[in-house]
């Protein structure tokens, strides 16, 4: 058996020109483009090339792309208070703060300061817990983005058995609680977890985030089971790879992502499919 490769790229271009046609039909209306504000401090190279791609993507979309770069030295007070002035802006739609951040400035607090209905990243309490709730608002945007790649494949997910391994705010967590919203039976996997082997050859539905190349074997994986690796890391001959041996994997699954490819561009087309529901759903 040889996977079918999930073409992230193909599916996040796709999605892309759908909302750029939606902002070309909203502002033919007289309705203001969306705007969505992005605030980078201190000069982590991946994080520039990361928050680069996102501003040529308003761009490309017919956004309002608002930039604040700021330099790492920025006092937490300095950032929360540009937070609230963006709060306070109709013309923003979405504030996105570029994590990581440094190390004197506490993360918690900086996002729990973006008002829910700006939150397009989906990180705050109040999003996370209407996903929780069975109520989804503005949706964390690489577990949405899976849940698109897992659409485009056709197959049929509920009633899977579904394994997440990895329990970040970020990712893994709300990533099973998709899952579970879609009808999954699903299985949160993580450091602590006993013979991991065992829960991966379980896995109908395997998404793997945990930043550790190679950690799951391609030999584990389910035959047919759908693969989504969320992992991205450069190996020191300047590779990308994901977190699960593609090449072994791909021969057992019957659905795989590539890294790169994969998830990562539609981690950044749901962000502005996010930024174009607050817009139309939330401040029009």
């Amino acid at each position: 058996m040889t996977a079918t490769i999930i073409d992230g790229k193909s599916i996040a271009n796709t999605l892309t020109e759908t909302i750029a046609d939606q902002v070309r039909e909203r502002t033919g209306q007289g309705l203001r483009a969306p705007g969505l504000a992005v605030i980078l401090i201190g000069e982590d190279p991946a994080s520039r090339v990361y928050v680069g791609k996102k501003r040529k993507d308003c761009e490309r979309v017919g956004f309002l792309s608002v930039s604040h770069d700021l330099p790492a030295s920025t006092s937490e007070s300095e950032l929360l208070e540009l937070i609230d002035t963006l709060n306070d802006d109709p013309t923003i739609d979405g504030i996105l703060v570029q994590l990581p951040l440094p190390e004197h400035i506490n993360t918690d607090l900086v996002i729990e300061r973006i008002r829910p209905d700006k939150d397009v990243d989906g990180f705050h309490p109040y999003n996370i817990g209407r996903l929780v709730q069975r109520i989804p608002l503005l949706r964390p945007c690489t577990p949405k983005g899976v849940m698109t790649l897992l659409e485009s494949t056709g197959e049929p997910i509920r009633g899977k058995n579904a394994v997440i391994i990895g329990a970040s705010n970020i990712v893994g967590r709300p990533m099973t609680m998709e899952l579970l919203l879609a009808g999954c039976t699903t299985t949160t996997a993580h450091r602590f977890t006993r013979n991991l082997e065992e829960v991966v050859s379980q896995a109908d539905i395997l998404v793997v985030g945990v930043g550790k190349p190679g950690l799951i074997k391609g030999e584990w994986v389910k035959p047919g089971a759908i693969v989504i690796d969320i992992g991205i890391n450069r190996m020191d001959d300047g590779r990308l790879v994901g977190d699960i041996e593609f090449d072994s994997a791909s021969q057992k699954a019957g659905w795989i992502t590539p890294v790169p490819g994969g998830v990562g561009p539609m981690t950044v087309a749901t962000l502005l499919e996010n930024t174009l529901y607050a817009a139309e759903h939330l401040h029009d």
